[in-house]
């Protein structure tokens, strides 16, 4: 085994620890959205606050660091996807410190305070739409490693184009609720 393989599965395994964790608070988040259990909902966003600084961004700093290694070492910083792939890193990053990290912490800070309020409601309505497309740019990421597009590949990058154009939709496409809220 050499030196590179280890750095490459150190980067992996931190990847899939990032990713598919962050994936579980928002497919419970999008579960209890749908069986319209606020309560569950809520306590996806609250999680996602507490493991924010804790968990997802070691995680995050950790998957950067090994790419990173790999890039200097063996694999240079010219190609195209490596490219693609620290733009969609710095995207997913800044969500989460920006956006889910302080959000996840003000939702549990009112809810200890005043309970579930109308206000919480909202502010997790437009945290799970970031996360909506959070995960898109995730799945951009996710291709664009596995696929490592040029320029010449012109139907994997529309492809991705097309991934975040739906996820940013889906996340800021007016202000309809999936679920009716509860009166």
């Amino acid at each position: 085994m050499d030196w590179y393989s280890i750095v490459k599965f150190l980067h992996v395994i931190s990847a899939v620890l990032w990713v598919g964790g962050g994936f579980v608070l928002f497919l419970l988040g999008v579960l209890a959205e749908r069986a319209g259990n606020i309560e569950d909902k809520l306590q996806a966003m609250r999680a996602s606050g507490q493991l924010g600084g804790r968990f997802f961004a070691p995680m995050s700093m950790l998957t950067l660091i090994f790419g990173l290694i790999m890039c200097s070492f063996w694999v240079g910083f010219s190609d195209l996807w490596i490219l693609i792939g620290l733009a969609g890193y710095a995207t997913t990053f800044s969500i989460g410190m920006l956006i889910f990290k302080p959000t996840g912490e003000r939702i549990g800070e009112m809810i200890a305070k005043e309970g579930v309020t109308s206000a919480v409601l909202a502010i997790s309505d437009r945290m799970m739409r970031a996360a909506r497309f959070d995960y898109a740019v995730m799945l951009v990421i996710i291709a664009d490693m596995v696929l490592k597009p040029t320029v010449y590949d012109v139907g994997i990058l529309a492809g991705m184009v097309l991934v975040v154009v739906v996820g940013a939709a889906l996340a800021f496409g007016g202000n309809r609720r999936l679920v009716p809220s509860a009166a």
